[in-house]
């Protein structure tokens, strides 16, 4: 394409002054104003295949949602949508993450936030997601919610050498969580020091390799509470508790329920 034309971009209207600038930028806003909220810029999201995106307010409640986060959560109409919070839709294990990053942005304290993050897909398994939050403002200047885009992480991402350690650790963790699992052999088996990776895995997730481990029982547990009708001694020994006791004080903490409860409460 060396040889092919160049084409140079030249503006052809004079230069506006701060006047005709300052008006131009009242009639764009009065523009936007008068906008359908169904014809405003993130439905271009839509369009990008493997590509989703979503609106918060201030409280974490869902303004905007793309099709494929209706498709995953089985939402057929948009406005159903509307007003549901994380907790709503995700169990609290994994919604108190989005919780935590979200609360970085809306308070100030993160001018962004981009993450490596676990989600659930249409079949509700769990996949790897990278999502990037930003604040959002009104025109004081004040965080009134956050927008945010989400998208599937490609598999040479998770290849990358920032990735491979923290990746791998994870698909450990996931695999061997019903066992006794070694913080520093783990580490040894991914090439790093504890200390290396625990900051590494902080820095993906916004949590340690050992909470990530618990999270990952505690979801354990909770499909086995919703799908079988297992005690707890017997739930707690498949999901690599040490015994009952400690599966409903490590599950009440990262759910607000005991798991006799979250069971009943999902019965009704």
């Amino acid at each position: 394409m060396r040889n092919a034309p160049q084409y140079q971009p030249r503006i052809t209207r004079p230069r506006r002054g701060r006047t005709e600038l300052a008006r131009l930028e009242k009639e764009r806003d009065a523009w936007l104003a008068a906008l359908h909220p169904d014809s405003l810029f993130h439905r271009l999201f839509d369009e990008i295949p493997g590509v989703t995106y979503f609106v918060k307010d201030r409280n974490g409640r869902f303004m905007f949602a793309g099709r494929d986060i209706l498709r995953r959560y089985k939402i057929k109409d948009s406005r159903q949508m509307l007003g549901l919070t994380d907790h709503d839709i995700t169990p609290h294990a994994i919604a108190e993450g989005y919780v935590k990053d979200d609360r970085l942005v809306l308070t100030g304290k993160a001018a962004r936030i981009e993450r490596l993050e676990l989600g659930f897909d249409s079949q509700g398994v769990l996949d790897w997601f990278v999502v990037t939050k930003l604040p959002m403002r009104d025109r004081r200047g004040h965080i009134t919610g956050l927008m945010g885009v989400q998208r599937r992480a490609e598999e040479h991402e998770m290849r990358l050498p920032v990735m491979q350690a923290v990746s791998k650790a994870a698909t450990i963790l996931r695999r061997d969580y019903a066992q006794s699992v070694s913080m520093l052999a783990l580490a040894t088996e991914c090439g790093q020091s504890l200390r290396n990776l625990q900051r590494r895995f902080l820095a993906a997730f916004g949590i340690s390799p050992q909470e990530f481990l618990i999270k990952t029982r505690v979801l354990a547990a909770m499909r086995l509470l919703d799908e079988t009708s297992l005690t707890g001694a017997e739930i707690a020994s498949k999901c690599g508790f040490v015994d009952a006791s400690s599966l409903a004080e490590l599950f009440k903490k990262r759910t607000g329920l005991t798991p006799s409860a979250y069971r009943l409460r999902n019965q009704l």
